[in-house]
């Protein structure tokens, strides 16, 4: 039996939305980044529409993890970045030997505190499947075989909402590639 992509998007957004119980949106083909939203650190929703037309760096974090310094480097590319256009946004992950422990604003101040953290953070969210936020469901669907195996994995999101690369977590934020990637990304209109 042959399974095209249509029929596989359709069949894992009924899933998505039997598992998450309204709260999931349906795959399709054509979806874009900018479908889905967060929960905010301290409720509410953080849309991914609000950052419509610009890079955004998609990076699911834990601050007890071993390569949490990446923080810092995430740090930086927001810094650098911010004014040209790139929204840096951490998605702290219970998901690899629950590194991160912290919940709320708690995770936000232990970020700042301990690495000068000041780009947006969400609330707690799953990233690995099964279960994994309709955003990670999706990333998954468009980079195939490039999913989250660990804490810090890094997606880039383009200007028009597409996927434009993934990164493994060994690859560090401020690694030429990354930073090659997202000065692409901000130089197409």
């Amino acid at each position: 039996m042959i399974l095209h992509r249509r029929d596989a998007l359709a069949l894992l957004g009924a899933a998505v939305g039997a598992a998450t119980a309204g709260r999931a949106q349906a795959l399709d083909a054509g979806m874009r980044a900018t479908a889905f939203a967060f929960d905010g650190p301290e409720g509410g929703a953080m849309p991914l529409s609000a950052y419509a037309g610009r890079p955004i760096l998609v990076v699911n974090t834990a601050t007890a993890c071993g390569y949490a310094g990446q923080l810092a480097g995430l740090q930086t590319l927001w810094t650098r970045f911010q004014e040209r256009g790139l929204t840096v946004l951490g998605v702290p992950s219970p998901d690899f030997g629950n590194q991160e422990p912290l919940d709320g604003a708690a995770i936000a101040e232990a970020a700042r505190k301990n690495h000068g953290v000041t780009f947006p953070l969400t609330a707690k969210t799953r990233v690995k499947m099964p279960g994994a936020h309709p955003f990670y469901q999706w990333a998954a669907l468009e980079k195939p075989g490039e999913t989250p195996r660990w804490n810090f994995h890094k997606y880039l999101v383009a200007r028009d909402g597409t996927l434009a690369a993934a990164f493994a977590t060994q690859v560090e934020p401020t690694d030429p590639r990354v930073i090659s990637a997202i000065a692409g990304a901000l130089d197409k209109a």
